[in-house]
């Protein structure tokens, strides 16, 4: 099984743990690609032992037969630039925090391997949203799992975002600034700013205003086959825009449309995993301290 792998620094006890993941991929005779930004963190003499070939951003991974973040959802989130459009199945190892994406623990992961090597897993599909826009950004990798975000650039004044969605005014929204969120991302920034949870399969955008001046304005589901395109205006002549992680400043002059891209996300899910059941572990739903 050929196998990429992405992960972020190893430090600590962490060491210990990502020498065991390397050993039990090896017995298994995995064929291994590492990224070259992960593989400058292996530096433990063990990881000499291992078989392993790196692969740089933009590189073609198709022939890939699974994918596997070992990090936080940011590390996934980096993760999956890397997959770009070849939908390659992505497994998430937590060794963060929060892992709404990244479900499977460290306890977790020889079961997880198991299940990878037998296939009995399931995958669940994830929309992508892609940017269009007359100016080439973020070196062409225009796609976000969790969300598109304008924000204002400096702390000094809101900037005035005119959403329009399917060439319809939407709203101006005198704000700090404005999520485009997938269902996968409902539960990232646009949540802390007030936007709902949406189930993974609603086929669904939400639109959530930053910080608005205008209390009434609320985020809003619409359709992902919906197109939304801005108008930026502001005192700041620059603004800066994101793909979950990945930011770059822009000015007013920029075209941008956000639709449903071409391709999805496939998250590696062991048996027994669920959607609602991630909710109610990560968010502590029904935990009572009176129990």
């Amino acid at each position: 099984m050929r196998i990429g792998i992405h992960g972020k620094e190893v430090k600590g006890q962490q060491i210990k743990f990502v020498e065991n993941f390397f050993a039990l991929l090896a017995e298994r005779k995995a064929d291994l690609r590492v990224s070259s930004k992960f593989l400058k963190h292996l530096k433990s003499p063990r990881f000499s032992q291992f078989k392993i070939k790196s692969f740089d951003l933009g590189e073609n991974l198709k022939g890939l037969d699974a994918f596997i973040s070992l990090g936080g959802d940011g590390t996934l989130l980096d993760s999956i630039t890397y997959i770009g459009k070849n939908e390659t199945p992505i497994m998430g190892i937590n060794t963060g925090r929060m892992g709404f994406l990244a479900t499977i623990s460290r306890d977790e992961t020889e079961k997880a391997i198991e299940h990878l090597f037998n296939g009995t897993f399931q995958t669940e599909s994830r929309t992508v949203l892609s940017l269009e826009s007359d100016k080439l950004l973020f070196d062409g990798l225009n796609f976000a799992l969790n969300d598109f975000t304008i924000i204002k650039k400096d702390t000094s004044s809101m900037i005035n975002i005119h959403v329009f969605v399917d060439n319809e005014l939407l709203n101006s929204y005198w704000a700090d600034g404005i999520i485009v969120s997938t269902p996968t991302g409902s539960t990232g920034y646009s949540l802390s700013c007030g936007g709902p949870l949406l189930y993974p399969r609603s086929e669904s955008f939400v639109i959530t205003p930053v910080s608005p001046h205008n209390l009434t304005a609320r985020p809003i589901v619409v359709s992902d086959n919906s197109k939304i395109t801005f108008h930026i205006e502001g005192r700041s002549k620059k603004f800066l825009i994101s793909l979950d992680s990945r930011v770059e400043a822009i000015d007013g002059s920029v075209n941008l449309k956000i639709k449903k891209s071409k391709f999805k996300v496939h998250l590696i899910q062991m048996p027994g995993q669920h959607y609602f059941k991630t909710l109610r572990q990560k968010l502590n739903w029904g935990l009572d301290i009176r129990n």
